[in-house]
C-alpha cells in the first residue's frame, strides 16, 4: 500500500493532480481546497490512502495526517464512499464535525451524495468517534476565563456547547462581565 509521496505537481485536473515522484506520475484525488493550492511545477507531499478494487486502483491525497484519518473514519461509514467523503473534507472541518456532534442532519444534506439517511447513518456512526480533543482543551481554557453565567445563557439559547467554547475562546482578556460576554458571542458565531 503506498502511504505518502513527496514530489513535483505535473498537472491539475479539477479536484485530482498528477504527482511526478522521480520519472512516475500517480493521478491524486484531492479535497478542492487542497486542489485550490496545487499548481503545475510546485513541490508537494501527501499523506495517501490507496482504494484497490478488481478493476480500479485509486489514490487519495491529504495534506495532514489528521486529514487522512477523518477521510478513513468517514469511508467506514456504509454508503459513504470515497468520493463523497472527499466532499465531505472540502468544508471546513469544523463545521462539518460541529455539524456530526449536534445531530444536524440538514447541513450534511447539503453536501453532494448525501441524503437524508447517509446523513443520519454518519451522525449516529461518528458521534462518539470524532475525537474532539481541542474542545476538551478549549473548554478547560474558558472555564478559567470566563463565568459560567455566560455559558449557561447562552447554551439556554439553543447553542450547543461546543460553538460556545469555540467562539468564546478567542474572547478579549478585556471582556468580562456576562452581558459583555454574550454579545460578543452573538456578533462572532
Amino acid at each position: 500500500m503506498i502511504g505518502y509521496l513527496k514530489g513535483t505537481i505535473l498537472k491539475k485536473n479539477g479536484k485530482s493532480i498528477i504527482l511526478d515522484t522521480g520519472g512516475v506520475g500517480y493521478v491524486i484525488n484531492v479535497p478542492a481546497p487542497t486542489a485550490d493550492k496545487c499548481f503545475e511545477n510546485d513541490a508537494a507531499e501527501f499523506y495517501i490512502h490507496t482504494k484497490v478494487r478488481e478493476d480500479d486502483l485509486s489514490l487519495f491525497g491529504f495534506e495532514t495526517f489528521e486529514e487522512l484519518e477523518f477521510f478513513k473514519t468517514l469511508i467506514n461509514v456504509n454508503g459513504v464512499g470515497p468520493k463523497t467523503a472527499l466532499e465531505i473534507l472540502s468544508l471546513n472541518p469544523d463545521k462539518t464535525k460541529a455539524a456530526i456532534l449536534s445531530g444536524d442532519v440538514a447541513f450534511l444534506c447539503k453536501i453532494p451524495g448525501i441524503g437524508k439517511k447517509t446523513a443520519e447513518r454518519i451522525i449516529v456512526e461518528l458521534k462518539n468517534k470524532i475525537e474532539w480533543a481541542d474542545t476538551i482543551r478549549l473548554h478547560a481554557n474558558l472555564e478559567e476565563n470566563v463565568n459560567n453565567e455566560a455559558i449557561e445563557a447562552l447554551l439556554g439559547l439553543g447553542y450547543q456547547r461546543f460553538e460556545i467554547i469555540k467562539v468564546l475562546n478567542k474572547l478579549p482578556e478585556t471582556v468580562k462581565k456576562t452581558e459583555e460576554i454574550i454579545t460578543y458571542f452573538l456578533k462572532n458565531i
